[in-house]
């Protein structure tokens, strides 16, 4: 495995386990204080940031760079971004798939699950219809969610990519801008150690 991969594969571990971490500390403390309405809204967040960030994951590996390479060419704000996010899509799905979408889906869960306990303890009862009940809510929501999200992605992935570029661009946030530095350089050493 080259060192760039194991740098790669210990970077997501990091980033999973602190997202994880903030998201369930943030839930659990928010939702100690909260009521059946915030506790709720709370969920809801949760579920929609997954769908959302999937989404615009699965946009970023349908999208075509062609179109991107002829608004970057125009400076059309937001492009070089975008072109950026779809050359490096197997890391952008990474982050908002795997590491972004499947946290959000965790802590979801046990949002539901503390909801449900909140809920069991207030009206006195062992009923397991609250946990199993909100359980298949958000399963449904989730799912469904994200399935009418994956047929928009494929539908709609060059307008949601640009809508993310112009976004970065507007907070001039460039996170693959190193990467492409370091692959250029990469490329340069191939080619002065072939010659």
């Amino acid at each position: 495995m080259k060192k760039t991969n194991i740098k790669w594969l210990i970077k997501i571990i990091i980033i999973s386990l602190v997202a994880s971490v903030v998201f369930t500390l943030a839930s659990t403390e928010i939702l100690g204080r909260a009521g059946y309405i915030m506790s709720f809204t709370i969920l809801a967040a949760f579920i929609i940031i997954g769908i959302v960030f999937d989404v615009i994951g699965i946009a970023v590996t349908a999208a075509n760079e062609a179109p991107f390479n002829s608004m970057a060419t125009r400076r059309q704000r937001g492009a070089a971004e975008s072109l950026r996010m779809i050359k490096n899509a197997n890391r952008v799905t990474c982050y908002l798939n795997d590491v972004i979408g499947d946290v959000t889906g965790i802590v979801s869960g046990t949002t539901a699950a503390l909801i449900a306990a909140r809920l069991m303890d207030g009206f006195s009862t062992e009923n397991i219809l609250f946990p199993v009940g909100i359980s298949a809510v958000v399963t449904g929501l989730t799912v469904g969610g994200k399935a009418i999200g994956k047929t928009l992605a494929f539908n709609k992935s060059t307008e949601i990519v640009l809508s993310v570029g112009k976004i970065l661009n507007m907070l001039r946030i460039d996170p693959f801008s190193k990467s492409d530095r370091q692959e250029k350089q990469e490329k340069q050493d191939r080619n002065e150690r072939k010659s």
